[in-house]
């Protein structure tokens, strides 16, 4: 669809205001994006390391008291089944759900809140005790299923010595979802979809908001390249996908006493929203800027294309003739310039217009002398001129006859060669040079020579221009002495050059094919005597009417040749050895009724003839020859006036 200049502006302008409004926006959705980020990951830094300096004095102060306790009181007094020690530690007793006191080889001494259950469990396989058994250090234990209430736990021992001697082991056990060792964590809220967790250094969850995760393997739970970095003793910030497949904010914190790592989601797109609203507000106000500016620019084009609307007015008068000159009044240069150029054109133009005239007659009077017919076709084939001498030639005009006559008139064995020819021709730009048969009006074949060939100018392909000659007598020529060279002057049948060429093709498309075929060659008997009797003019008599009668007796696709002297063969395509034999046997029959008169005397003669079909193997004509020439020698040894097929001899 063709557009004015001023809808091309009016379109650029929005386009462009577009261009620029989205340009702004998306740089300002960068640019606070890299600032968002920065914000939420100071935020987050902020968060997490509040969390785990919260929950390692949380650890520290519980490893302390164990610890003062494990220093300040007798280990006789520790390990009193009454649980006196245990139970005059309010504050201890406060930190931790439950207080064991543990002897060297695992078994408990005393507890509370005291249970009967504890009696009969020896604690020696667990991994917290043989660790501070191992290292004489406090300890942090995994997470691990209570024995007594069968929720998850942590159990922080202390070692109580005797100089380096081992007496025993004071610990407090942490119930994971009772007590209150994450209190502080759970009260923290980030936003709508931020939470935290805590994992243990072995990837084991030890807090999730989703309490039913407690325990599970950190990696399946959170997921991302940075839980195994975190596991590893990295801290620090980064964005990336959470487990359900949502970008977040995320920020790890070690917990060095109890070898624990914090982690703190907080959703990407809760974050951005901020921004989403800033940019969203700046987008509608460059929509309302643009509803304003874009009217008082459209005014601003009109006012400045009315000159170049004159422009276009006086460029079609002159075009129509209704003015000699484009006089156009403005103070835009751009335009006075166009003006002026198109006049300049415009005279050069006129020249080329005058001097094309006389050109154009010189040469239609030039091609309308010529005695040799001449057209002209546009860039598509379409005849647009041609001199007298071809409408004489041809009996028809280009401005009269539809194409089609003009393709239907060449001879139909012609037409499809010539016309795919000429579309050759035309697409490739080689010359056109083709001879063939066409119909005249009154009826009359010719023979026609066209030669064609591409008009240029520059570059470019402006038609084609061609001879026509009328080569009629030549062809008759042609053909009158390609007959006589191929057949005999006396007989009319094929010579021995006419036929070896036949008998060439028959043995290509035998091999082709596999169409069987058969040769057959004889002399005539007894013709010596003609000859030496009557003369060669009775001998020729002789030769005349054995012709006439062989090709009487043989198929119309049959070639019958005199290969001289009296010597006769006949080809047979697509003949089978039972075909064969009954068109032998038919020579035979026609050639024994020939007879001549001289002096009173009566004159006969009979065939001797050597047949042979088509075999595998046949390189050349010679062979078959050979071949066939062995079975007419043999048919003469026999008695003459007879037939032998080759192989049978």
């Amino acid at each position: 669809m063709l557009l004015s200049l001023r809808a091309r502006i009016l379109i650029g302008l929005v386009l462009t205001w577009a261009l620029i409004l989205v340009g702004m926006l998306w740089s300002g959705w960068m640019i606070g994006k890299d600032l968002v980020r920065e914000v939420n990951f100071e935020h987050l830094h902020y968060e997490s390391r509040l969390i785990a300096d919260a929950v390692s004095d949380e650890v520290q102060t519980r490893l302390d008291v164990l610890e003062r306790m494990a220093a300040s009181i007798r280990w006789d007094v520790l390990s009193d089944p009454e649980q006196s020690a245990l139970l005059n530690s309010q504050a201890l007793l406060g930190l931790f759900d439950r207080m064991v006191v543990i002897d060297n080889q695992g078994s408990i001494l005393a507890s509370w809140p005291n249970s009967s259950k504890l009696s009969a469990i020896n604690l020696a396989d667990r991994e917290y005790f043989s660790m501070v058994r191992g290292t004489r250090q406090a300890y942090v234990s995994e997470p691990i299923y209570s024995r007594i209430s069968g929720n998850p736990v942590v159990v922080v021992v202390v070692p109580v010595l005797d100089g380096s001697h081992l007496q025993g082991m004071v610990a407090g056990v942490v119930d994971l979802r009772e007590g209150d060792i994450f209190e502080q964590i759970s009260r923290i809220r980030l936003g709508t979809g931020g939470y935290a967790v805590i994992f243990t250094a072995s990837g084991r969850m030890l807090y999730h908001p989703n309490g039913g995760w407690v325990m599970h393997d950190a990696r399946e739970i959170l997921g991302g390249p940075a839980i195994e970095q975190a596991i590893y003793g990295w801290q620090g910030e980064f964005v990336g996908p959470r487990h359900d497949g949502e970008v977040a904010y995320q920020s790890y914190r070690q917990v060095w006493p109890a070898n624990w790592i914090i982690g703190v989601f907080f959703p990407e797109d809760e974050g951005m929203t901020p921004l989403s609203g800033l940019v969203g507000q700046l987008g509608w106000i460059g929509v309302v800027m643009a509803g304003v500016m874009l009217p008082l620019l459209a005014w601003q084009v009109v006012l400045l294309l009315k000159p170049l609307y004159r422009l276009k007015r006086q460029i079609a008068q002159v075009g129509a003739g209704l003015r000699d000159k484009v006089k156009l009044r403005t103070s835009m240069k751009e335009l006075v310039q166009l003006a002026d150029a198109f006049n300049e054109v415009d005279d050069g133009r006129n020249r080329a217009l005058m001097a094309l005239r006389d050109r154009q007659a010189f040469i239609e009077a030039v091609l309308a002398s010529s005695p040799q017919g001449m057209f002209v076709t546009d860039t598509q084939g379409r005849i647009n001129y041609m001199n007298e001498a071809l409408v004489t030639l041809s009996g028809r005009r280009f401005d009269v006859d539809r194409e089609m006559e003009w393709i239907d008139a060449i001879h139909a064995d012609d037409r499809s060669e010539a016309i795919e020819l000429w579309y050759h021709s035309m697409q490739t730009g080689k010359e056109f040079l083709r001879q063939f048969r066409y119909w005249r009006v009154d009826g009359e074949l010719l023979w026609l020579e066209v030669h064609a060939s591409q008009v240029v100018a520059g570059d470019a392909v402006i038609g084609f221009v061609g001879t026509v000659k009328d080569i009629t007598s030549r062809r008759e020529e042609e053909v009158l002495r390609q007959w006589e060279a191929e057949h005999d002057p006396l007989t009319g049948l094929l010579n021995r050059r006419g036929f070896e060429r036949r008998l060439e093709e028959a043995l290509a498309d035998w091999r082709k094919k596999s169409t069987p075929s058969a040769l057959i060659l004889f002399d005539l008997d007894h013709f010596k005597a003609i000859n030496d009797d009557g003369g060669h003019a009775l001998g020729d008599e002789m030769l005349r009417l054995v012709a006439e009668q062989m090709a009487g007796s043989v198929r119309s696709t049959d070639h019958v040749a005199r290969q001289g002297g009296d010597e006769f063969a006949v080809l047979l395509p697509s003949c089978s050895l039972q075909q064969m034999q009954h068109i032998a046997e038919q020579l035979i029959d026609a050639i024994n009724g020939v007879e001549v008169r001289h002096r009173g005397c009566s004159y006969r003669v009979t065939p001797s003839l050597g047949v042979t079909e088509f075999r595998e193997g046949d390189e050349n004509i010679h062979v078959l020859i050979q071949r066939a020439d062995a079975a007419c020698y043999q048919a003469k040894q026999r008695g003459r006036n007879r037939i032998v097929v080759a192989g049978e001899e």
